[in-house]
C-alpha cells in the first residue's frame, strides 16, 4: 500500500458546517482536507439556490447561490485540500490510532482527527413511482428548482405537500402562468403560515389526489399533460402542463457512519449522539451541523458554524495538547495581517 499523507483534520462533507470548519482549521494552523460526495461544495443549500436566506448572522437577505459562493471562498482562505466526487464508505482506526477513511473508489485517506459534517447524509430525491417517468427527467420533470425564471409564464404541476413543495408553489405563483398543487392527503404537512398563503392564492389545489399518469405527445420526451386521480371520489382529471415538479422528500444515506467498525453512537438513527462541544463517543471524531445531536442543539446555519468551530478547537487541543482552547478572533489574529493590508490597499486605491 502506498504511503498516505496524514492530515491533522479531515472533514467529511462540504456544506455550511464543513466549509466553516475548513476556514477555522486554517486559522488554527491545522493541515486540512475536505471530502465531498457531490461534484460541488455547498451541501443542501444547492436545493434552494434562488431562495432568500435571512437568518445568517450579520448578513442581509442573501440567495442560496450567493451564500454558497461566499462560504466556498471563505473555506479556501488557507488552501485546504479539497476532494470532490468522493464517497466515503468506511471509517476505521489504524494500530497507530489514526483514522483511516476508505472511499467507494478504493482511495484511502489518513487523518489524526475527523469532523463529520454530512448534514442529513447523502440526499437523493424520492422519485415518482410511475413507469417511464425517468425519460422525462432530461426535459420537464424536475425534482428540484434550480431557477425560478425557467418557469416564467408556464403552466406547472407541483406534486407534494411538505415545506419544499409549498415553498416552490408560493414563490412561483407570481412568475408562472398557472400552478396546480397536487397532494395525496387531505391537508398539507408544511408550516401553517405557508398553507394559509396557498389557500389565499390563485394556486389550484387538488387534495386527496395523486398523479396517475404522465402523458406526452407521440415520440416526444416532454410531458404535455398529467392524469390526476382523486382517491376519495375515484375520479380522474387531465390537465395540460409545461412542467412537473415533484417534491416527495429525500432518502438519506449515512451507511458509512451506521456501519463503522468504530461503533459510533447514534441518536434516532440519523444523528451522531454528541456534546455541545461537538464530541462524539470516539476520541478524535467530531461532528458539526445537522448530523450532530445534543441537548440545546440549534438547527440553523449559524448553529452549524458554532459546531464547526467547537469541533476544530477540540481537534486542535487533541493534536497539540499545549494549544489554547480557541483561536484569536480575526480582528486580532496575526494570520490576517497581510490579507487585511492587501484588501485595504485595494479598497482605498481602487
Amino acid at each position: 500500500m502506498e504511503r498516505l499523507e496524514c492530515l491533522d483534520i479531515t472533514i467529511i462533507g462540504g456544506g455550511p458546517a464543513g466549509l466553516y470548519a475548513a476556514f477555522y482549521s486554517g486559522m488554527r494552523d491545522l493541515n486540512t482536507k475536505i471530502i465531498e460526495f457531490q461534484p460541488h461544495l455547498g451541501g443542501k443549500v444547492h436545493v434552494y439556490p434562488e431562495k432568500l436566506i435571512w437568518d445568517v448572522g450579520g448578513l442581509t437577505p442573501v440567495t442560496g447561490a450567493t451564500l454558497i459562493e461566499q462560504m466556498d471562498a471563505q473555506a479556501r482562505t488557507f488552501n485546504p485540500e479539497i476532494v470532490l466526487n468522493e464517497k466515503i464508505t468506511k471509517i476505521d482506526k489504524t494500530e497507530d490510532d489514526l483514522f483511516l477513511l476508505t472511499a467507494e473508489s478504493g482511495q484511502q485517506h489518513l487523518s489524526k482527527t475527523v469532523i463529520l459534517a454530512v448534514g442529513g447524509g447523502i440526499l437523493k430525491p424520492i422519485k415518482m413511482d410511475i413507469e417511464g417517468a425517468e425519460r422525462f427527467e432530461v426535459t420537464n420533470l424536475h425534482y428540484t428548482v434550480q431557477s425560478l425564471g425557467q418557469f416564467k409564464n408556464k403552466t406547472i404541476i407541483i406534486s407534494g405537500g411538505g415545506n419544499a413543495a409549498i415553498d416552490w408553489a408560493n414563490e412561483l405563483e407570481p412568475i408562472a402562468k398557472e400552478i396546480h398543487l397536487v397532494h395525496r392527503k387531505n391537508k398539507f404537512t408544511c408550516h401553517e403560515s405557508q398553507a394559509t398563503q396557498i389557500m389565499n392564492s390563485s394556486i389550484h389545489v387538488h387534495l386527496n389526489t395523486t398523479i396517475d399518469k404522465l402523458l406526452a405527445k407521440q415520440a416526444a420526451n416532454e410531458i404535455s399533460a398529467v392524469r390526476l386521480k382523486n382517491h376519495r371520489t375515484n375520479s380522474f382529471k387531465q390537465i395540460n402542463t409545461d412542467a412537473v415538479i415533484v417534491s416527495y422528500g429525500y432518502e438519506r444515506e449515512l451507511t458509512f457512519i451506521k456501519e463503522s467498525p468504530l461503533n459510533i453512537a447514534l441518536e434516532n438513527e440519523y444523528f451522531v449522539k454528541g456534546s455541545s462541544k461537538s464530541h462524539s463517543n470516539i476520541e478524535g471524531l467530531y461532528a458539526a451541523g445537522d448530523v450532530l445531536s445534543f441537548d440545546g442543539k440549534v438547527h440553523l446555519i449559524a448553529g452549524a458554524f458554532v459546531d464547526a468551530a467547537n469541533a476544530v478547537n477540540q481537534a486542535k487541543m487533541l493534536v497539540h495538547p499545549e494549544a489554547t482552547a480557541s483561536a484569536r478572533v480575526s480582528s486580532h489574529n496575526d494570520k490576517f495581517n497581510k490579507k487585511n493590508k492587501a484588501l485595504l490597499q485595494q479598497l482605498y486605491q481602487g
